[in-house]
């Protein structure tokens, strides 16, 4: 089956590549020419696959003449269905489409409307700062409510790579985006949106740097898409809360009070008391 790409940013790449060394026909689509020559130009030498650079979508050089099985949407989070809008007249009916998107949002209901097979999945981790010559231990998410044949393509792209998958409805699974992905990222930024320069950090400072610089070095539709989940807002009320509470037990110089807090959270967190 040939895979078509729309996307050749990080993930798509990332995929292409993926795909390509697992032996398939791959077809990049990118209006970028220097960003499409430089996805298509990566695969190592000796794959058993290709990656191709796409001429848009008519003719015989782009997407209607490479007439892929499987196109995956890795465009930029909100972007998605409009890309595919803009494609789908370039495909056969029987082409099965697919996205790698962190936050699914309405995907549900416009695959639902189209009435084609599809597959919905992301990837938990990120090409940017993951070894992608070892994903092992890494997680990816398929959606349930996808087809079992583009469930099948994926499952075994990931365990191939070591990869844990785990499967999740659409609404549950941008519910474990805003707990996973959106509490963190929120404070770190919030450590950043703090930050001073010091000559001597401590180790703890300098870990939370490097975190900080790289989630920063993100592309920024990316961050903005997941903190704009709505279920972002929740999370962000829980964090007030709980920042609340410790700033009352400090004021308070409260010793008790903040053993307790400590104790809940390290319970949290899966230490057991003492350790």
């Amino acid at each position: 089956m040939r895979v078509a790409i729309l996307g050749a940013g990080r993930m798509g790449s990332w995929l292409a590549r993926a795909l390509a060394k697992a032996g398939r026909e791959v077809g990049l689509v990118e209006p970028d020419r220097g960003r499409l020559a430089a996805a298509a130009a990566s695969l190592p030498a000796g794959a058993p696959g290709s990656i191709r650079a796409l001429d848009g979508l008519a003719g015989p050089d782009g997407l209607r003449g490479f007439a892929p099985g499987l196109c995956v949407n890795c465009v930029p989070l909100g972007a998605t269905e409009a890309a595919f809008d803009e494609a789908l007249a370039f495909l056969s009916p029987a082409c099965m489409l697919a996205d790698l998107a962190s936050v699914k949002g309405g995907l549900g209901a416009y695959y639902a409307a189209l009435g084609r097979p599809f597959v919905s999945t992301h990837p938990m981790f990120g090409p940017t700062h993951a070894d992608e010559n070892d994903l092992s231990g890494q997680n990816a998410v398929l959606i349930a409510e996808s087809c079992a044949g583009g469930k099948t393509i994926f499952l075994s792209l990931y365990e191939s790579m070591g990869v844990r998958v785990f499967e999740e409805r659409f609404e549950e699974h941008d519910a474990t985006v805003a707990y996973s992905l959106a509490t963190p990222f929120a404070s770190t930024l919030v450590f950043a949106a703090c930050m001073k320069e010091l000559d001597a950090p401590g180790t703890t400072f300098r870990k939370h740097l490097e975190i900080a610089r790289s989630l920063l070095s993100e592309d920024d539709s990316l961050l903005a898409e997941i903190l704009f989940n709505p279920r972002t807002v929740r999370q962000l009320e829980l964090i007030n809360s709980r920042l609340a509470y410790l700033s009352h037990i400090i004021k308070d110089r409260d010793r008790e009070e903040m053993g307790k807090f400590l104790s809940g959270l390290r319970s949290n967190i899966g230490m057991a008391p003492g350790s």
